[in-house]
């Protein structure tokens, strides 16, 4: 996993399950690695791994059986829900830079639509 610098580890570590789970790859009752072990595999400090698997836990996407790990525990409406915040995530920032960058509303509109079509997408006008 490579981190960027312009969020905390913690953050994107939790970023990384949310996706995992949203894409169907951790389901529900599954066991993720021991805080340990993800330390290790990702290289970062055991600490920032617990702060990330405790933050997931007060969010109820994990739970952790004392004696036998993490768990995934995040139900399939919450798995609706975080998918539906990350995509309105990424909405409002890629709204917000285009226009940052000078782009008109319309304009953002076209060239969406345009990108979305010469990737095999549906237009938007047949949506």
């Amino acid at each position: 996993m490579v981190f960027d610098n312009s969020q905390p580890i913690y953050r994107q570590i939790v970023d990384d399950f949310k996706k995992m789970i949203v894409r169907d790859e951790l389901k529900q009752g599954e066991k993720i690695p021991s805080q340990r072990e993800y330390a290790q595999n990702v290289r970062v400090n055991p600490n920032t791994v617990q702060r990330a698997y405790r933050e997931m836990e007060s969010m109820q996407i994990v739970e952790t059986l004392r004696g036998q790990g993490t768990f995934v525990c995040a139900s399939l409406e919450m798995k609706d829900q975080l998918k539906q915040e990350m995509a309105q995530a990424l909405l409002e920032n890629f709204i917000s830079k285009m226009r940052e960058i000078g782009y008109a509303d319309e304009d953002t509109i076209k060239l969406l639509k345009h990108a979305m079509e010469a990737n095999g997408g549906v237009g938007i006008d047949s949506i």
